[in-house]
């Protein structure tokens, strides 16, 4: 074993020599005392930011992905062997960078002994719950967890070598540039290697690893039929609202408590998402149906079943992951109309978000506005937004100020 964990450690290391682009995150997790917990789907990039963080310390050495085969019969026995190789190769270091860390069965509770006895640790991970779960029993309060995603708008303007300032906003031949990158990135997505080299085969391999590791076997499922249709369902419905009722008759499951689980299991991978109608009451949020997102717009246009009319749709999922990216505490809006998301801060509603591809119709207008009027009313706020796929400007209805935005700009000013 010491042979192949010196083997696995020299050949992994060569791996990360390679040019990368930097992804944004917050000094903070650099500067403070406890265990940095990087989350997030596969491929999204969480390798190359520990990377990243691991080129800015000191101490360099102790790094290991536990993403490879050849930890397939790794137990938390053999951490201590791993420290000791580590220890004979580079000598004594007090920071430690594990990758895909939740591979391993009880990793936490050696974390929390490195973590006593003085040391830095940086892991990631690819599954939400597991790791909240492993995290919440032995970790509570030594950890601060960051949520990585596939690249921002303004990483993908950097991936395509196109230099952008604010001040380009303002310039004739600035909006054009935003605006054709802003085209291309809704249609390509985020993840870093599809970029690069737009290969379907990319998405279905990805997409595959998540449906097979993530979902079936970490979850010992055995229908993949059912799984796949509600993958699929969702794909070709993103934003509409469902019920686990509604999603139980249309895939064909006789429980909607197993189209509940099926779902929590889909989103602990980070696929997927989902929202529920804002309400003061926790029991009529959940009680009410939920509007469901993806990860990225590439994978939607691999799995859903037709697009070619569903512009508004995906630019509300685009939406929905920038703010998600940023942190954002998010509901839905529904009473006599409908106002795509609601953000909330500390128990209190502070802004209103609509989405719409275009407001050329005076009927969409209409429709839109009435939706975010009705949500700037109910939760007493002064200004709404609409974001678009071009639109660029503002104006004042019933008292309340209304800034219709270009996606591009919104997407780039809220970059993280």
């Amino acid at each position: 074993m010491k042979e192949i964990l010196k083997r696995v450690i020299f050949e992994q290391q060569a791996e990360l020599n390679k040019s990368y682009i930097d992804r944004v995150f917050p000094e903070t997790l650099l500067s403070c005392n406890e265990i940095i917990v990087i989350s997030g789907i596969r491929r999204c990039g969480k390798s190359v930011l520990l990377n990243q963080i691991r080129k800015s310390q000191v101490e360099q050495d102790y790094y290991i992905n536990f993403d490879d085969e050849r930890f397939l019969h790794f137990t938390i026995e053999d951490f201590q062997l791993l420290h000791e190789v580590f220890i004979e190769l580079f000598g004594s270091q007090s920071i430690f960078y594990f990758d895909e860390i939740q591979n391993i069965k009880g990793w936490e509770r050696f974390v929390r002994r490195l973590y006593d006895s003085g040391n830095k640790i940086f892991v990631t991970g690819s599954n939400a719950t597991l790791l909240s779960r492993e995290l919440g029993t032995h970790l509570t309060g030594r950890y601060i967890q960051y949520e990585l995603f596939p690249f921002s708008f303004a990483e993908y303007l950097e991936i395509s070598h196109l230099k952008v300032l604010e001040k380009d906003f303002y310039t004739t031949e600035g909006r054009a540039i935003l605006s054709k990158a802003f085209n291309a990135y809704f249609v390509d997505g985020g993840f870093p290697q599809y970029i690069e080299n737009k290969n379907d085969e990319y998405l279905k391999s990805l997409y595959e690893s998540i449906l097979y590791r993530d979902i079936m076997i970490r979850n010992k499922l055995t229908n993949e039929t059912e799984i796949l249709e509600l993958v699929h369902y969702l794909a070709s419905n993103i934003s509409k609202m469902s019920s686990f009722n509604s999603l139980s008759t249309t895939i064909g499951v006789k429980s909607p408590t197993t189209v509940k689980n099926y779902v929590d299991y889909i989103e602990n991978t980070y696929l997927i998402f989902s929202i529920n109608k804002f309400d003061y009451s926790l029991k009529v949020q959940i009680q009410n149906p939920k509007k469901f997102y993806f990860i990225d717009n590439a994978i939607i246009r691999k799995l859903g079943f037709s697009f070619s009319e569903n512009n508004g749709r995906l630019l509300e999922n685009l939406v929905y992951i920038n703010l998600r990216r940023m942190g954002q505490e998010l509901f839905y809006h529904k009473s006599n109309y409908e106002c795509d998301f609601i953000i909330r801060e500390n128990n209190n509603v502070t802004a209103a978000i609509q989405v719409c591809y275009s407001l050329a119709s005076e009927e969409t207008k209409k429709r839109e506005v009435q939706g975010l009027l009705e949500a700037l009313n109910a939760y007493n706020l002064q200004e709404g937004i609409i974001i678009t796929m071009n639109e660029d400007y503002e104006y004042v209805e019933n008292t309340k100020k209304i800034k219709v935005l270009p996606a591009w700009k919104w997407a780039f000013k809220g970059r993280r």
